[in-house]
C-alpha cells in the first residue's frame, strides 16, 4: 500500500445501489475506506452488516442518516458510526451531489 493515494487518478465505480459511486482508497483484510459520490435525492436503503462496523464522514452535501431507531442530519464535518448489526441508511436530501468518506472496520475473528 502506498503512503499517498492519488484519488484524482482513480475512476468512479458504480456501486450496487443506484446513485452511489465510489473510489476505493484503502482495501485491506481488516478494513476499507472509500470516497463515495451520492447523486441528488439518492437513497441507500436500510441494511446491516454482520461482519463490520461502518462509519461516514460528510465531505460535502446535506444528508439524512438512519442509525438504528434514530435519524440524524449530516453536514460537512459530521461523523457517524454504524455499529455491527445495526440497521442503517443514507439519503442525500438535496438536488446537488454530495460526497462521503465511508469506511469499515472488520469484526475481530
Amino acid at each position: 500500500m502506498e503512503p499517498k493515494v492519488d484519488y484524482k487518478a482513480l475512476d468512479w465505480k458504480t456501486g450496487n445501489v443506484k446513485g452511489f459511486s465510489g473510489k476505493q482508497l484503502i482495501d485491506q483484510d481488516n478494513g476499507t475506506v472509500k470516497l463515495v459520490r451520492v447523486d441528488p435525492q439518492s437513497n441507500y436503503p436500510l441494511h446491516r452488516h454482520p461482519d463490520k462496523t461502518e462509519y461516514a464522514y460528510v465531505v460535502e452535501g446535506d444528508f439524512e442518516f438512519i442509525v438504528g431507531d434514530k435519524t440524524y442530519d449530516g453536514v460537512p464535518g459530521d461523523f457517524l458510526v454504524f455499529p455491527l448489526m445495526t440497521m442503517h441508511a443514507i439519503h442525500n436530501k438535496t438536488d446537488k451531489a454530495g460526497t462521503l468518506l465511508i469506511g469499515a472496520m472488520m469484526k475481530n475473528k
